[in-house]
């Protein structure tokens, strides 16, 4: 029977995932979610390599030699990009900071992560965008005589009209649409960010077909736009159901036309709209501004745009016959179960 407050590790980590994180940095849910992810998967990796109970995992294992194994094990073994690794790394020394700030019996773990260095790309990664005829033939995919085509076709309509990130899609609420003369659709992105994006004549009239089946009045505000039923309740459409179902569109797109690329994922909608919207000659400041990145770094320059300046700009790249026109003490608990660990720890 191990007392996991009696493991500096595991006392730390609960604190750094379920107070310092989310109620001191105040940082969002998906960015929490990476933390948690890369902590998980080094105690893990650690408890195969020594051979130990999970509760065992002291941070005197955590020397630059398992470190970078660990490193090479996500890109190796768990087929990990180079900017994944990098990520990772930089998540567990965000945390080792964390714990040498708060515990000097850790800080020499400090000092043992500056020898392990990030990992420079063989090559510089080019993000990829579809062709307007490919996300055509993705989203004519779907058989819009079922409820379940309306709903997939108008997401994939919307998510490339607005440029969202997959989150962001989740997160919309009823609330969250304006729909009048002219219309407007609010995402909460990253770092609490909000951002209000024009929606085209032709996503709106998809909306409100979609709105017709899925949120007949009355409906309250706070509902979320995209959802699923299971028992009877609703709940938010899971960003794994929204990967599988453009992922079935793709593969039967691909089968009708070489131009859709082997594998459809979300961003790559938002690269897609990025791109076309620069191609067609929207300034790259507002395709920045519009996308909710923070800066341009090929610029470094600030720039703001109305909303009807992003309008215009759409309306101009999109052609007319398009149809996308209380702190808890670890001292309290005792456990033995790995699973209910990574859940107390907050790992889970």
């Amino acid at each position: 029977m191990t007392k996991f407050g009696n493991n500096t590790l595991f006392g730390l980590i609960h604190d750094y995932l379920k107070l310092y994180l989310p109620k001191q940095r105040k940082l969002s849910p998906n960015t929490i979610r990476s933390y948690r992810e890369a902590l998980e998967l080094l105690v893990d990796f650690v408890k195969e390599k020594k051979s130990v109970p999970l509760q065992d995992v002291t941070f005197e294992m955590l020397t630059a030699d398992t470190i970078i194994a660990y490193l090479d094990y996500l890109e190796n073994e768990r087929g990990c990009s180079v900017a994944t690794r990098n990520n990772r790394l930089a998540a567990v020394r965000a945390f080792i900071v964390y714990a040498a700030d708060r515990d000097v019996t850790t800080v020499f773990i400090r000092s043992e992560l500056k020898k392990v260095p990030v990992k420079k790309p063989d090559k510089v990664e080019v993000i990829g965008y579809m062709s307007m005829a490919a996300i055509t033939a993705i989203v004519e995919q779907t058989d819009v005589a079922t409820p379940k085509g309306v709903r997939d076709r108008f997401f994939m309509i919307l998510m490339y009209d607005t440029g969202a990130r997959i989150q962001e899609m989740i997160d919309i609420t009823l609330c969250d649409l304006r729909i009048g003369k002219t219309p407007i659709i609010t995402l909460h992105g990253k770092g609490n960010k909000i951002r209000s994006v024009p929606l085209m004549e032709k996503t709106v009239q998809h909306l409100q077909k979609y709105l017709s089946i899925f949120h007949p009045e009355p409906y309250r505000n706070e509902d979320r736009l995209f959802y699923t039923v299971s028992n009877g309740k609703r709940n938010p459409l899971s960003a794994s159901c929204i990967r599988l179902f453009l992922k079935q569109y793709g593969a039967a797109a691909r089968e009708l036309s070489l131009e859709v690329p082997a594998n459809v994922y979300p961003h790559l909608w938002r690269h897609s709209r990025a791109m076309h919207l620069y191609q067609q000659g929207m300034n790259l400041i507002l395709v920045s501004e519009w996308l909710g990145h923070a800066n341009l770094e090929t610029t470094q320059v600030n720039a703001h745009a109305d909303t009807e300046h992003k309008r215009k700009a759409i309306a101009a790249a999109t052609p007319p016959g398009n149809p996308l026109h209380t702190k808890l003490s670890p001292e309290r608990f005792t456990v033995t179960d790995e699973d209910l660990l990574k859940r107390l720890t907050g790992l889970r």
